[in-house]
């Protein structure tokens, strides 16, 4: 009987010894890294889903379009295969990008509020939870110009609780200082309003980004990564390391989103931006969700 019970607890032994090992050759969570679908060469076209997935990129930023087009992501035949590709290929929608506020302001163009509204709507039918405003060119915003932006205070205190229905974020992307973007979110009292916050902005402008984004902390939405037309890698005026201690500092673990150049080439420039921002931003990879968590 002593040696039954020797071997079976070296049996256990074993097996228990053997679950350590596959415990720790669970891969760690990596970010989540998208691009932009315009960096991708396909502005608001389903073939950017494919294109994607041959990279091995996670998600794509998705434009709503332009007017030229009449933003023609707001069809619902036009959804449909964006969500028929996403579906295939495996690939996710984590924002929408109305860049079209550049050449058709929020502040001072009425056919602009509608688009917002209905953009809204589209971000909620594809499963995006987060909506990118550009305000650059025409749309550009300015401090001084009080008119301009209390119209877009305005819009913005109109559209937040269809944007909380919905279950999309706004995120502003400008020129503006962290404080700056601070006062307008503040003038709209929502908290479906925050800023999308992208590193090489604001450096291009010589704010201190690190500190900047500890500053906006949860304001902070979702990020865009570019370096100009360098790699990721390539040292310019972003210091990348310092700009990713300071989002694991606010506990930011949303994605990444790509907005690179590909000077030697879409498909290797991009897989080596991808390998840089996942070692880079380790940090931003998202938490296991406890079991029964919602």
């Amino acid at each position: 009987m002593r040696t039954d019970r020797r071997a079976f607890l070296q049996v256990v032994a074993g097996a228990a010894g053997a679950v350590a090992v596959a415990r720790t050759a669970v891969a760690e969570p990596v970010p989540r890294i998208a691009m932009c679908d315009w960096n991708l060469g396909l502005t608001a076209k389903p073939e950017a889903i494919a294109k994607a997935k041959e990279i091995g990129l996670d998600g794509v930023e998705v434009s709503v379009g332009y007017e030229d087009d009449d933003l023609w992501l707001r069809e619902p035949e036009t959804q449909q295969l964006f969500l028929a590709a996403a579906e295939e290929h495996g690939i996710t929608i984590p924002s929408i990008a109305m860049g079209v506020l550049n050449q058709v302001p929020l502040k001072s163009d009425e056919r602009a509020a509608g688009w917002l509204h209905d953009t809204i709507d589209v971000a909620h039918n594809l499963g995006a939870k987060r909506m990118l405003l550009a305000f650059f060119g025409a749309g550009e915003l300015d401090m001084t110009d009080e008119k301009g932006i209390s119209a877009v205070v305005e819009i913005l205190k109109r559209e937040a609780p269809h944007a909380e229905d919905a279950g999309v974020i706004l995120g502003l992307e400008n020129y503006l200082s962290a404080e700056d973007n601070m006062r307008i979110i503040e003038r709209v009292g929502a908290e479906s309003v925050r800023v999308y916050y992208d590193l090489r902005n604001s450096a291009d402008k010589g704010r201190d980004v690190p500190a900047e984004i500890r500053t906006l902390g949860d304001l902070i939405c979702q990020v865009h990564l570019k370096n100009g037309k360098n790699l990721l890698a390539e040292p310019d005026n972003v210091d990348f390391p310092a700009c990713a201690q300071a989002l694991q500092d606010i506990g930011y673990r949303g994605w990444l989103v790509l907005e690179t150049s590909s000077p030697n080439g879409l498909l290797e420039d991009t897989r080596a931006n991808m390998d840089y921002a996942r070692r880079t931003f380790a940090a931003c990879a998202p938490r296991e969700e406890p079991e029964g968590a919602a």
